[in-house]
């Protein structure tokens, strides 16, 4: 009995592992095709002006983050007539470490439709402060939606940089501009692969003492002081605690991350977006959030607020966003489409190995319950557990061993597992080596150093053995992240903000500030529509 029983898990090891290695061999074949070279000149900001599509770029900001300024600026450098940009920045309140950033970057690009929106002043939420949801992100945008000007908003975080021909091959994708005149299916939604740069080398100096200090507080991910400094430990071991998380999150984007959301964006089986950089139409999503008009919202769904306020309530807006555009039937229109050979860089400093723990906690833990089935079987597509499930495989069911003539032994499980792991770790230092080239990046004078890449004198490089304990470090890290976050607990921390996330996918408050902005049951809950997904943040 019991090697009957082996023998079936072997062979759903088999099959699960070669499922896996096959959606990462797409994401890989993908990510070279089209990250090897500079994408071509986009259609949409030469077509005759009164055909441009006028553009809202909304972004979001909270305290500072590293290249702030470079990463906020990067929007008035775009190819695309200035005359059809309309550019809004959010912030919470004036007291905001990121708001005096903006008032100079406002001040340094004359002759733009742009300007700053302060949450804390939005007449519509002046003394009724519960008629947004509780999601800080949603309330900081809510008042630059609904003054958009045109029809395409392009939700952009503060701390991600984008190439100067981004606007243009975004509207390309999101209206079907083809070269010559030719015209492909529009898509509902478009977004770029994010990809982060840690920059405690280059954004740290000698003090008098010659010890390695980040520039400022406000080179630190998530920092808010722009006026102290931050010192980066002599000792390899402290620094590696204090400031590798950078390090791991940026191995993790440009690994794993990168191959699954390559992978299920070419197939197009199900939504897969991250929310740095999204690009739909307003009249869409105003649409979708009607209950009159979008039968797919049911129970309390359909007495939520329309338009982006409808997502107030959830954790992973990007995600509910995305997934009811997808779900919802928009005739003449595809789903969703990756911007191919568009990059949404974000620059990473002083982040310590507590902080990247916390923040995948917050990114699992937020999924879910929007993605059951995808998050609990996460842990078996990383390297470790996956080359397990291959090596027991290979060596529990017969054939392998009546054919191929492989052992089956203990001995010869853990030298199958030491041979996938390695092979695995080759390919992705080829994946991240690729990705962090920066070969698909147009590079010109405004292009910061960070976004540069290896191939183009970028001030970050990575030496193998300092990749390697990055890449150690991640792939040992990831199943016990993976266990915390999905088994023992259910609060995030968001924004400077406690929430706990339900099993309707909306969120509680924690913080006694804001009780009064609790969720309740709505019409997602066990009405949604069931889909298989990879990493979605």
């Amino acid at each position: 009995m019991s090697s009957v029983i082996a023998q079936a898990l072997g062979y759903a090891a088999i099959i699960w592992g070669s499922f896996v290695v096959s959606v990462q061999a797409l994401g890989i074949y993908k990510i070279f095709r089209y990250y090897s070279s500079v994408p071509p000149e986009p259609v949409s900001p030469h077509l005759p002006r009164h055909e441009v599509p006028h553009i809202t770029i909304i972004r979001p900001a909270k305290g500072l983050e590293p290249g702030l300024y470079e990463c906020l600026a990067c929007v008035f450098h775009q190819s695309y007539p200035a005359d059809k940009l309309t550019i809004y920045f959010c912030v919470s309140s004036r007291s905001d470490a990121a708001y005096p950033i903006i008032r100079q970057l406002l001040a340094d690009h004359p002759g733009f439709d742009a300007q700053i929106f302060v949450e804390a002043e939005d007449p519509y939420l002046r003394g009724r402060a519960d008629a947004v949801g509780p999601n800080p992100k949603i309330r900081n945008l809510s008042r630059a939606y609904r003054e958009a000007r045109g029809d395409v908003v392009w939700p952009l975080d503060c701390n991600v940089w984008i190439a100067r021909d981004a606007a243009g091959r975004m509207v390309d994708r999101l209206c079907g501009y083809l070269p010559g005149g030719a015209r492909a299916a529009p898509y509902k939604f478009v977004h770029q692969l994010p990809l982060v740069v840690d920059t405690v080398t280059s954004m740290s100096t000698a003090d008098a003492r010659g010890r390695a200090r980040l520039l400022s507080g406000a080179a630190v991910t998530g920092g808010s002081d722009a006026r102290s400094a931050v010192r980066v430990p002599s000792s390899v071991l402290e620094r590696s605690w204090a400031h590798g998380g950078g390090r791991l999150e940026e191995m993790f984007m440009a690994t794993t991350h990168a191959k699954f959301y390559g992978a299920i964006n070419a197939v197009g089986v199900a939504p897969c977006i991250v929310g740095k950089s999204n690009m739909f139409r307003k009249s869409h999503l105003d649409l979708v959030t009607d209950p009159a008009r979008n039968p797919v919202l049911t129970g309390r769904a359909a007495t939520l607020p329309k338009g982006l306020d409808h997502f107030s309530l959830f954790m992973c807006e990007d995600h509910v966003i995305g997934d009811l555009l997808w779900r919802s039937d928009l005739p003449g229109f595809a789903n969703h489409g990756l911007v191919w050979g568009e990059l949404a860089i974000q620059p990473m400093a002083g982040m310590s190995v507590p902080a990247y723990v916390a923040r995948r906690v917050r990114w699992l833990r937020a999924r879910k319950w929007t993605v059951l089935s995808a998050t609990l079987v996460e842990h078996g597509v990383e390297s470790l557990v996956c080359c397990f499930y291959l090596s027991f495989g290979l060596t529990t069911v017969p054939w392998f061993h009546d054919v191929l003539g492989i052992p089956q032994s203990w001995k010869a499980l853990w030298y199958i597992w030491l041979a996938g792991v390695t092979t695995w770790m080759a390919v992705d230092r080829a994946v991240f080596k690729k990705l962090h080239a920066g070969q698909s990046i147009l590079v010109d004078e405004h292009a910061p150093p960070f976004v540069r890449g290896t191939s183009r004198g970028g001030a970050e490089t990575r030496p193998f053995g300092e990749w390697f304990l990055a890449w150690l470090g991640r792939e040992v890290l990831a199943l016990p992240i993976w266990t915390w976050a999905v088994f023992l607990g259910t609060s995030v921390n968001w924004r400077g903000k406690r929430f706990r996330v339900r099993a309707d996918m909306t969120v509680v408050a924690i913080d006694a500030e804001d009780q009064e902005h609790t969720s309740h049951q709505n019409g997602y809950g066990g009405k949604r529509i069931s889909t298989e997904q990879g990493k979605i943040d």
